[in-house]
């Protein structure tokens, strides 16, 4: 059963999630700690992290690292699967249809509508995940005290990498450490 559960619930997101990983955050976070209850929100947020750090595209990561969690290896097969079935089907019918009618109106019309709607599921899936860093929250009406020393690392990481262009596996790596220091070592 929970094979199936984790097939529809990453055909859902394959199905919905429409602009790449970033987009697909929120439906993957709905599916997984909402509606299942698969993980907490703390442990989503590992994932997502985890997801970003490995190759690949980070909705097709997020459902393997899920699937593994929740079912194992058969688990991360089944739920991958059915996050990529969606967009192998609508991307063989797009070219289909693309081909013929890319000078008609109509297509460059729905086009050109989807772009904001990305846009949006970019910035909510943003906002979120800023929530969740910051104040450990998912909602604006819990938020309480900042936690400084993550609004420290991010700043600075947002700065290194736009000033000095420093490698974004670089910055991980460092991340890594300083979390390790600041939460590990000294328990701040």
């Amino acid at each position: 059963m929970v094979y199936l559960e984790l097939f529809l619930a990453f055909l859902q997101i394959g199905l919905f999630g429409f602009g790449g990983g970033y987009a697909a955050l929120p439906l993957i976070q709905n599916q997984v700690v909402v509606t299942h209850h698969w993980l907490t929100l703390r442990e989503f947020a590992d994932v997502v992290t985890l997801s970003q750090m490995t190759p690949g595209p980070i909705a097709v990561n997020a459902s393997t690292f899920v699937g593994t969690r929740i079912a194992g290896p058969l688990g991360a097969m089944i739920a991958t699967a059915g996050c990529i079935l969606p967009s192998c089907l609508i991307m063989f019918i797009f070219a289909l249809v693309y081909k013929r009618y890319q000078k008609q109106t109509l297509l460059k019309g729905v086009m050109e509508t989807l772009r904001p709607v990305v846009v949006g599921l970019i910035g909510s899936a943003a906002v979120s995940l800023i929530l969740l860093s910051f104040f450990g929250t998912d909602t604006f009406h819990k938020i309480t005290s900042p936690d400084w020393i993550a609004v420290l690392l991010f700043a600075a990481s947002f700065f290194a990498l736009r000033k000095w262009k420093i490698s974004p596996m670089l910055l991980m790596g460092c991340g890594g450490v300083a979390g390790l220091v600041f939460y590990g070592v000294l328990q701040l």
